[in-house]
């Protein structure tokens, strides 16, 4: 807005409104110069710093590796001489490191070269060992199984009898489940791609072509798929659940470009207040993010369910079965990014009390329902009380437009939600469960680039289910993988596939 300053109007009542129209110009491209500048701090700590709240431990590790690497050398040159063979030691020395039991043990006896004393020539007697343990690696190994079917025949009427050939996993194919089960870790678990995969085993000394490989995980993936079925009955029957998505790259060959498809993830866990169900988590594909597709997944649940600010899930509380509970790390990282990118006192403030919250959420977990529900009453619910005014104070003393009153915004219009867990003490305050499920397809998403088609997302989500499964509940997923595609293999009765669900599996010893 331009003014003739030698022109200006002599009636009061218009300069007022010419003041108020410069007041309200001026507060709006305030307001877009904060955003601007917001925006560029943002994509600063994008190029250049960390993305996270906290700092990823995997990236403080690498700091210190060569470090500990040195050190290690160091350490190498000054270590004491072995002690000379015929010393005496006291019985059963234990080792500086205990080795996990179900390792195998293999024993290399090292034992001195004479039976008689060396002092008085009297004869030798075994009056105890020292036992010590390292760490040996045997390498990965390819072996050829010759499947052997003896043919007998009667020389009376001719007749041939032979055993039946063996159910093979891929029909015709030259993998075992241990190697199918090694392809879909590798690959899913480990997120190596297939063409990485190739390479190995060309290394190997044998030549497997990508395609192929991707042949068997098609294979692979068409047993597992009502495990995981299954294993989504079982998340859906909770009450109380996680869930959020991701992005997923799929090929579009007709256009010659990607498109965007979507990996829903819903989590059951109920471990931080000793509930008695296994935890679980499922992921199911779609190509787009309409919101139809979370009420399709949640159409027969009923409870809690824990979310971001996503609409389509906000949808879901309209039908009167589902209750929607927030996320304070959500609304924290709003805080968050401007207190680092402005230092507002304010967002500041708000990170301040929200961390009180955090705190007596540390001091409760693993407690049950009611003894959580009873601390967030009497020490959280003041909290939260004192927190909700303080914010609309705040609100109405800055600019409208800016970034600290959308991050006001966004908790004020969600404090129902994010206030939940105040009577609910099976509600946690984040949605980091399912945080932590999601981080193995980011990471998979950087190495494979993409999902070759709608297909490849499937099944992108068929093995990551059990995979992810398998590790909530501390199950190694090769093993479990291999030994579970065996019994599909060998015949395990589809009436009965629960008994092959992880916790089952591990429970009732399926692979005994």
């Amino acid at each position: 807005m331009r003014f003739d300053l030698d022109a200006l109007p002599d009636d009061p009542a218009l300069l007022q409104r010419l003041v108020r129209e410069l007041v309200t110009g001026m507060e709006r491209r305030d307001s877009e110069i904060e955003k601007l500048r917001l925006i560029v701090k943002q994509l600063q700590r994008n190029q250049f710093g960390r993305r996270s709240e906290k700092l990823d431990p995997d990236q403080l590790a690498l700091g210190f590796e060569d470090l500990e690497a040195d050190i290690g050398r160091a350490e190498v040159h000054h270590e004491e001489p072995p002690a000379e063979e015929t010393e005496v030691v006291r019985e059963h020395s234990g080792p500086r490191r205990q080795m996990p039991e179900q390792l195998p043990r293999h024993d290399i006896l090292h034992d001195v070269d004479r039976t008689a004393c060396p002092c008085c020539g009297g004869a030798l007697h075994v009056i105890g060992e020292t036992v010590s343990e390292m760490l040996d690696w045997v390498p990965a190994s390819l072996r050829v199984l010759r499947i052997r079917r003896p043919k007998y025949g009667c020389r009376s009427c001719g007749n041939i009898q032979q055993a039946p050939a063996p159910e093979r996993a891929i029909a015709k194919g030259l993998a075992t489940p241990n190697l199918l089960a090694q392809v879909l870790v590798a690959k899913y678990c480990d997120h190596t791609p297939l063409y990485r995969q190739s390479q190995i085993f060309a290394r190997h000394g044998v030549a497997i072509d990508r395609s192929t490989l991707a042949g068997w995980v098609g294979g692979a993936c068409w047993w597992l798929e009502a495990l995981q079925e299954r294993l989504a009955a079982h998340v859906f029957a909770s009450s109380k659940l996680f869930a959020d998505d991701t992005p997923v790259p799929v090929l579009d060959p007709g256009r010659g470009r990607t498109k965007t498809g979507r990996l829903w993830v819903y989590v059951r866990d109920d471990r931080p207040w000793n509930g008695l169900d296994p935890p679980a988590a499922v992921y199911l594909f779609s190509p787009d993010r309409k919101g139809e597709r979370p009420a399709t997944h949640l159409e027969r649940f009923r409870g809690t369910l824990q979310v971001d600010g996503y609409a389509g899930f906000e949808r879901l509380a309209g039908s009167g079965r589902v209750t929607l509970a927030a996320c304070w790390a959500h609304t924290r990282r709003k805080f968050y990014e401007l207190a680092e990118a402005t230092g507002s006192p304010i967002a500041v403030e708000a990170l301040a009390r929200i961390a009180a919250l955090y705190r007596i959420e540390a001091d409760i977990r693993g407690q049950s329902t009611e003894e959580r529900r009873a601390a967030r009453q009497s020490r959280s619910r003041p909290l939260i009380a004192a927190m909700k005014p303080w914010l609309e104070r705040e609100l109405n003393r800055i600019p409208g437009r800016g970034k600290l009153a959308e991050a006001i915004r966004y908790a004020l219009s969600r404090w129902t939600a994010l206030s939940l867990f105040l009577d609910d003490g099976r509600v946690e305050l984040d949605t980091n469960p399912v945080e932590r499920a999601i981080r193995p397809i980011t990471l998979g998403r950087k190495n494979h680039l993409f999902a070759g088609s709608d297909g490849g997302g499937a099944r992108w989500a068929t093995v990551c289910s059990l995979i992810e499964t398998a590790k909530l509940n501390g199950i190694e997923p090769y093993a479990y993988l291999s030994d579970v595609l065996r019994c599909m293999v060998d015949g395990h009765p589809a009436s009965r596939v629960g008994e092959l669900l992880p916790w089952n599996w591990k429970r009732e010893g399926v692979n005994a």
